[in-house]
């Protein structure tokens, strides 16, 4: 699934690439992803001109005139696509939204797993979702806080977007690898000097994961259909049998809330 890097990489490219266009029209070509897609067609969307389009969390959105949003998620398999008319539909493309300037925004999900809505006003789905990890309301005070009330493992904390939000299981792997923790400690018994390890570690990777591009893992494509090349950098996930980069000890993968979870027994305690 894209986390905070790839959703950012998007965002940017189709803020760069559709704001200032109009919407024509909109075509769907199934009955629904992750939720029905029909009321794209009633929501009265065409005839309005695209104001900005932007990222919270793993969610993209994009304000039109009228304070009408298009609430995104691109799930597991989700890929955005700003392409000439002329290209022929594939497969999976289930909507397309027909732009001022003769291209396509192009909405492609194999599993149905995306979404895509149409607002009145800022998605209220939104209201409930943590702090962004690359502002400074992500601080190690802030991390260090939140933790006391949570018993359950540092990793699980880590993803929780209601906590902090984009934070998925390739970056919390790589972050606490960074930090030195192992993601089977519980959340609540970390130090403060551990939890600045954490958030420091987590602005670095999850910043250096947007510069190389994000991480091409399976389906993630960028908005030209080019793939990220930050999983050629990954240490630690996808990495279980193979020997630690920093000590050589055979890393070691286990499951927790029902995700594999790699990571050094010698380096991280």
């Amino acid at each position: 699934m894209p986390e905070l890097p790839e959703v950012e990489i998007v965002t940017r490219a189709l803020r760069s690439r559709v704001s200032g266009l109009t919407i024509e029209k909109v075509e769907i070509f199934s009955p629904a992803m992750r939720t029905p897609l029909a009321p794209l067609l009633s929501a009265g969307l065409e005839g309005r001109k695209i104001v900005d389009v932007a990222r919270r969390g793993r969610y993209i959105t994009v304000e039109m005139t009228g304070k009408k949003y298009l609430l995104m998620h691109l799930g597991m398999s989700g890929v955005l696509r700003v392409e000439p008319a002329a290209v022929p539909r594939r497969k999976h493309e289930h909507i397309f939204f027909h732009l001022s300037d003769k291209s396509l925004l192009r909405f492609e999900c194999t599993r149905r797993f995306s979404l895509c809505e149409a607002c009145d006003g800022y998605p209220e789905k939104l209201a409930g979702l943590g702090v962004e990890p690359l502002t400074a309301d992500f601080s190690a005070e802030y991390f260090f806080a939140a933790s006391r009330r949570h018993s359950g493992s540092v990793k699980n904390f880590l993803m929780d977007n209601a906590v902090q939000v984009g934070v998925g299981n390739i970056y919390a792997a790589e972050t606490l690898f960074a930090a030195g923790v192992s993601p089977l400690r519980p959340a609540c018994e970390i130090s403060m000097d551990e939890a600045a390890k954490i958030v420091a570690a987590v602005k670095r990777i999850l910043s250096a994961a947007i510069e190389a591009g994000g991480s091409s893992i399976r389906d993630y494509r960028h908005l030209d259909g080019s793939e990220g090349r930050f999983s050629r950098l990954l240490r630690m996930y996808g990495h279980a049998g193979e020997a630690c980069p920093v000590c050589g000890t055979t890393i070691e993968q286990v499951r927790l809330g029902g995700r594999s979870s790699c990571f050094c027994p010698k380096c991280q305690k």
